[in-house]
């Protein structure tokens, strides 16, 4: 009958013990979750590179013999409505 009677207060002590566990669980979460500010990430911002351009190679003379677009006419056809917005009727 001893045995009986201790066995469930040993149990109720690891309930207890389980008990105390899970709330401090819960707490922690809930912590850490919703209430702790979350911290922002922090990056090293480097400077960009220097770029450099070489504007020599436009003055070589290769480039001057190039002829890059033709003689553009003047448009002779007939013109188009005064006001292109308006609907056909």
């Amino acid at each position: 009958m001893v045995l009986t009677f201790i066995e469930p207060k040993k149990r109720q002590k690891y309930l207890i013990f389980i008990l105390i566990v899970v709330i401090f669980g819960i707490v922690f979460l809930i912590w850490n979750y919703f209430l702790a500010k979350p911290q922002p990430p922090s990056f090293k911002h480097l400077p960009p590179p220097e770029i450099k351009i070489n504007f020599e190679i436009l003055k070589s003379p290769i480039l001057d013999e190039l002829q890059l677009f033709e003689e553009i006419s003047p448009f002779e056809e007939e013109i188009g409505r005064e006001n292109p917005f308006i609907p056909y009727e």
